[in-house]
């Protein structure tokens, strides 16, 4: 089971035990700022419920008639007056519920859609580092999950709690009025033992956040397994799948067990103080009744009000068990909502209305964790228009440099410049709307080429649609589909081949016509065939725009206008393809690993290349004179 536990996560198996939830009464706020819109819906509810209880206090209060005066007197005359009373009193009880669960129950339902709608927005305004530390499916369990139980603090749990405690307290008062001995007999018993379910709450409310958290876990990760089927498959891992999802399903269950364990005590311990309770009672009523202290009628009605006493207690564990439900996922649902989302800094004043597109890196330093930095001092410019290359081993930290780029993450040290404003003082919105990107995994959305594509810019003419479709070569890829450009990809577009969906977000990059470009390892999808196919739009892509380019194909970034090789978290050497080759530094390692070069060294550096070029045309199929260039425009990028 620990291996399980290790494919799940460390951190749900065992709950922390240092983290004390909140007592009830510090949760108010946050209930009250998610009811307080639904205030009108409340008071209403609360009228309605008064009206409720009142009107079912009439049958028992009408036993002591019913036995004293009509049967044991024999007035015959107040039997339809009395069964009238019961009839109106039990329907307006039956309206005042079905009232009830018109007003609060809706809203309640009301309430989580809202809240589901609420918490996605600020999910998806929190920064890429939360994204980092969080699967997926425990969002999504976050999102649709935690806020279900909160239909009780507005719906049928909070009612009947509520309703119990109103009605105690009208009972309590008219047993006062009866016999006082008896009742201060009664609320003794029922407060020692409400003593007792508060702290059995308080014990299984950690559980139920647990269950939430492990929940979460499951969900995550069988999301991820269903996610990556194929490399599941691939590696005949669907034993090993099933064994940790099953583990996780274990730790769910043993969960609910201890659960239920607690609720079946709290459950026991009810029925039996009830009963010790009843019995208590009607001994002593007897020995009233016996010693002519008390009339039959009198009896019968002290006891019809006990059992509505008595009746909220041995509710209370069932709705309490909801309530404390609904408290874990108000307190997991204010954790995420307590995350604060990236851009609302106020030091981010600046708006960009136009980007020309310089930018510049001084002296920046990045750590994803304190005290350990993957970035180091890096400093650097990119005019606008220019192509900027980052080239490296795995982990040297060029994607990281771009996430600064983009601004998805904030240096640790040091300043990103974008057209001389510092990135951390400007609006995200305005940055990121001239901002475009064609990664090396195409992310489609389930829904049709077209819409991928219009992504970027949901309110482009369909002229600029088609143009953006032709440039990047869409078009020929929809032709053959019955439906065109209105054929569904599928969840990830799996309907479409890697160059297919590569091509899909190529022109979406070229419809959001941002000024700023990013393409990390864009035609690394593309066999050869494709990626000279579409040379053209990637050429038209990068026109004019300030582009960085993250490559592992060296021979794609040969025109760029500055190199940058980096490796462990440095910039190691600067310049173009010529000067960084001739310079015989880590950048002619990497190219000469790459391209086999070692054996030519006696060359002249052009002789070198153009062999290495000449053996790359042959591998890939090029024609007589074609050097290998997969990203195309780097030889005319200027038109």
């Amino acid at each position: 089971m620990s291996a399980v536990k290790q494919g799940l996560s460390r951190a749900t198996a065992t709950p922390s035990s240092d983290a004390k939830p909140p007592r009830w009464w510090e949760m108010l706020p946050d209930m009250w700022e998610f009811l307080r819109p639904r205030r009108k819906h409340l008071a209403w509810g609360f009228l309605l419920m008064v009206v409720n209880r009142l009107a079912g206090l009439v049958l028992p209060a009408s036993s002591k008639w019913l036995i004293d005066r009509v049967i044991n007197a024999h007035e015959v005359r107040l039997l339809l007056p009395l069964i009238l009373v019961v009839l109106a009193a039990t329907a307006i009880q039956g309206a005042s519920s079905f009232g009830l669960t018109q007003i609060l129950s809706k809203e309640a339902q009301r309430l989580i859609a809202e809240l589901r709608t609420r918490v996605q927005a600020h999910v998806g305004r929190l920064p890429v580092s939360y994204y980092d530390s969080n699967k997926a499916g425990a969002l999504v369990a976050r999102i649709m999950s935690d806020v279900e139980g909160l239909r009780n603090l507005l719906g049928t749990g909070m009612v009947q709690f509520a309703g119990g405690l109103m009605t105690a307290c009208f009972v309590f008062i008219i047993l006062l009025t009866i016999d006082v001995p008896m009742t201060l007999i009664a609320v003794g018993a029922l407060a020692a033992f409400g003593l007792i379910l508060r702290k059995a709450f308080r014990a299984v409310r950690p559980i139920f956040k647990e269950r939430r958290k492990l929940n979460a876990e499951v969900t995550g990760r069988l999301t991820e397994s269903i996610g990556g089927v194929r490399v599941v498959k691939g590696y005949h891992a669907e034993d090993r799948e099933r064994a940790i999802f099953a583990g996780g399903v274990q730790l769910l269950l043993d969960n609910v067990l201890k659960t239920l364990d607690t609720v079946s005590y709290m459950r026991l311990a009810s029925t039996v103080f009830t009963g010790a309770v009843s019995a208590l009672i009607m001994y002593l009523g007897a020995r009233a009744v016996l010693s002519h202290a008390m009339t039959e009628g009198t009896l019968f009605e002290y006891v019809f009000f006990l059992a509505l006493l008595v009746a909220p207690v041995a509710q209370i564990v069932t709705i309490g068990t909801q309530l404390s439900e609904a408290m874990a996922g108000l307190e997991r649902t204010r954790e995420v909502l307590a995350e604060r989302p990236e851009g609302d800094e106020p030091a981010r004043s600046e708006a960009l209305e136009t980007v020309r597109g310089e930018v510049q890196f001084e002296n920046v330093s990045f750590a994803y964790e304190a005290g350990k930095p993957v970035l180091h001092e890096i400093s650097f410019e990119a005019k606008p228009g220019t192509v900027t290359a980052l080239v490296g081993p795995s982990g040297a930290g060029k994607s990281t440099t771009i996430g600064l780029v983009c601004a998805f993450y904030t240096p640790t040290n040091g300043t990103v410049y974008v057209d001389g404003l510092d990135l951390a003082k400007v609006r995200l919105g305005s940055y990121r709307a001239q901002l475009g990107m064609v990664l090396q995994e195409s992310f489609l959305f389930d829904g049709t080429i077209k819409e991928n594509v219009m992504f970027s810019r949901p309110n482009a003419t369909d002229e600029e649609f088609l143009t953006a479709c032709r440039t990047a070569r869409v078009d020929e890829l929809a032709e053959p589909f019955e439906l065109g450009y209105d054929t569904v990809v599928g969840e990830r577009g799996v309907k479409l081949s890697g160059g297919q969906k590569q091509r899909v977000s190529i022109a979406r990059a070229i419809l959001a016509n941002p000024r700023i470009l990013i393409l990390d390892e864009a035609t690394s999808s593309l066999d050869s065939e494709s990626e000279s196919q579409i040379q053209e739009g990637m050429a038209y892509l990068m026109r004019g725009r300030t582009t960085f380019v993250i490559a592992h194909r060296l021979s794609t970034i040969r025109k760029a206008d500055q190199i940058l090789v980096m490796q462990a978290g440095r910039i190691v050497e600067r310049g173009s393809h010529e000067s960084l080759y001739a310079r015989g530094g880590r950048y002619f390692e990497l190219y000469t690993k790459q391209y086999g070069l070692e054996s030519n060294l006696f060359l002249a550096p052009g002789e070198a290349v153009e062999e290495a070029e000449s053996a790359a045309e042959i591998e890939t199929g090029e024609g007589a004179g074609e050097t290998l260039d997969p990203l195309g425009l780097l030889r005319n990028r200027s038109g």
